[in-house]
């Protein structure tokens, strides 16, 4: 390939410019070279590497999700972050509202985050139908459908989840550990007033996606040089930093694994025949 990888990427935080100029300038002296398209959404990314406009995305796992179903599976994960492998959603919930496990929720007022966000609202849907609940019948769900678009990406939702919570509009509410892990230690929780009672298995989140006709050779050494990048580089560790990640990681089968769920999740809430349309 003569002219350089495009890689798409949302631009939901104004970390994104500085990380991709960041990411063009370690892959001019890795290799090989790339330049980075910014979308507002992540609809309109996967529409535009379905079109062939960019070679490789930066997806949430609900973009890899739509990629996957709309290509009949045959989209290729190449790479993602550390932090991405193993992501969990915890259930926080208010000390006085008697919610200890998902079962409490029947007849509690239950906050969730933006509607395409998985961790805030697709999956606390899913896991709550595994744990016998038929949402909003045997649980009142309070939804806050905020950067719509975004896949979640801003946080602005789970934030609000926990602003319900301090407040008492909720009993209890659904929202990304990264995000619960990142507010504690902010000191913004109090942890005698809102408790997280539950945590999820694993799924993984983000992953740069190619399609099944990106040269092999070439996304095998894109995604090595990738892995290549050292946290312990000062030269790349801010950017790292700003990415939230201290190492990219290759995405094998086994980590491919960690996607099922959120597909079995669409597929249950009738997601994918959109998806497909």
């Amino acid at each position: 390939m003569d002219e350089p990888i495009l890689v798409g990427a949302v631009a939901y935080h104004p970390n994104v410019v500085p990380i991709w100029e960041g990411m063009r300038d370690y892959f001019r002296s890795a290799g090989p070279e790339i330049d980075y398209v910014l979308y507002s959404n992540y609809d309109r990314q996967v529409r535009a590497l379905l079109a062939g406009h960019i070679h490789i995305a930066w997806n949430t796992n609900l973009a890899w999700a739509k990629a996957h179903v709309r290509t009949g599976g045959a989209c290729r994960a190449l790479a993602m972050r550390d932090v991405d492998v193993s992501f969990t959603t915890v259930l926080a919930a208010r000390a006085a509202s008697g919610v200890r496990s998902l079962a409490d929720l029947r007849g509690k007022r239950v906050a969730l985050g933006s509607a395409d966000s998985a961790q805030a609202a697709i999956l606390p849907l899913h896991y709550l139908q595994q744990a016998g609940l038929d949402p909003p019948r045997d649980c009142e769900l309070l939804r806050f459908d905020l950067d719509v678009g975004k896949h979640g990406d801003t946080g602005t939702s789970e934030l609000e989840v926990l602003r319900a919570l301090r407040e008492g509009q909720a009993d209890a509410g659904f929202l990304g550990d990264a995000t619960w892990q990142a507010q504690s230690r902010q000191g913004k929780i109090d942890l005698e007033q809102v408790r997280a009672v539950w945590a999820s298995p694993g799924y993984c989140h983000c992953n740069f996606t190619a399609l099944a006709d990106f040269p092999e050779e070439l996304g095998r050494r894109w995604t090595e040089s990738l892995l290549a990048m050292r946290f312990e580089d000062p030269c790349w560790r801010p950017l790292m930093e700003m990415e939230g990640l201290r190492r990219w990681v290759a995405a094998g089968p086994e980590e491919l694994q960690g996607y099922r769920v959120l597909l079995e999740a669409a597929e249950r809430q009738g997601l994918t025949r959109h998806w497909r349309a």
